[in-house]
């Protein structure tokens, strides 16, 4: 059976492990922190690489940034990140085979193949964090669109220029439905710009009446995002992953979608393929893609 050293780098940490051809992490995982200059980024990547290259068939990156078609580089980063980043020659950086894949349409491919939608053909899977990420599959392939860009979650869920968003845009879906926009909501509806998502949702889970209305907002607003892709995918299911998931009622959000969109029912279910998923969904897309 083939191995990968499968590799996922984000802002903030990079993961690596070992992961065969069952989606299953056969070492231990390593974490580092995301080193802030692009030099400590490449060192760091190569060490990772000379440390188990011998191990493994081939090298799969999750990443954070858009990735193109042929999966061979980044075409788009993100401002957490060395602005260097995307120039990484990936293909020279192992003497193995390397694959590269953005990082939400990585854990909606371990989604797809082990966890939540397996077996749904049709799915949506939204990353709630700071901000949000997303990865479409549509007829059991993954959305990538004309140049590797699509599944990015920043539509527009307003049109009053209310909030600024990451990607330098204004009222994106992004800035309400993730846990910066949870505070952001917070802090309109209750004056005060100290407030934490974590004072949120500890208030509202002790019935707290002023947390409850922040919080129902913010669940709104991802349910107006969520009708949205309903109806344009018409998805056998939706996904929600991420550290903002495990506070939205899914239920709730189901019963909501379903009574608003004009497509086929669908629902909504938290993630299951578990915190490694960019790992797995990495492998697995480079075993498919990368023969013999």
């Amino acid at each position: 059976m083939r191995k990968a050293l499968a590799i996922d780098i984000g802002g903030t940490k990079i993961y690596s492990a070992i992961v065969d051809e069952n989606g299953e992490i056969i070492s231990e995982v390593e974490r580092v922190s995301t080193p802030k200059k692009y030099e400590g980024i490449y060192l760091t990547l190569r060490n990772i690489i000379i440390k188990h290259e011998k191990k493994v068939d081939l090298v799969a990156f999750s990443t954070c940034g858009a990735v193109n078609n042929e999966n061979t580089k980044v075409i788009g980063s993100t401002g957490n990140i060395a602005k260097e980043y995307p120039s990484t020659d990936f293909q020279s950086i192992s003497k193995k085979p390397v694959f590269l894949e953005n990082d939400a349409n990585c854990a909606a491919w371990a989604e797809y193949k082990l966890g939540a939608s397996k077996g749904c053909l049709h799915s949506i899977m939204l990353t709630l964090g700071t901000g949000v990420g997303g990865g479409i599959i549509v007829d059991g392939k993954l959305l990538k669109g004309q140049n590797g860009a699509a599944g990015e979650m920043h539509f527009k869920l307003r049109t009053d220029r209310l909030r600024k968003c990451s990607c330098g845009s204004w009222d994106c879906f992004e800035t309400y439905a993730s846990g910066t926009g949870l505070k952001k909501t917070g802090e309109e509806i209750s004056g005060n710009p100290d407030i934490t998502t974590y004072d949120i949702i500890g208030g509202y889970k002790l019935g707290d009446a002023g947390m409850t209305i922040i919080y129902e907002r913010w669940q709104d607003d991802i349910l107006q995002g969520l009708i949205g892709l309903a109806n344009i995918f018409d998805p056998e299911i939706i996904v929600l992953s991420g550290s903002m998931a495990d506070f939205a009622n899914t239920d709730y959000l189901t019963e909501a979608l379903n009574k608003e969109i004009v497509t086929t029912p669908t629902k909504v279910v938290k993630a299951q393929a578990g915190n490694y998923a960019g790992l797995i969904g990495a492998a697995l897309l480079a075993f498919e893609k990368i023969r013999g």
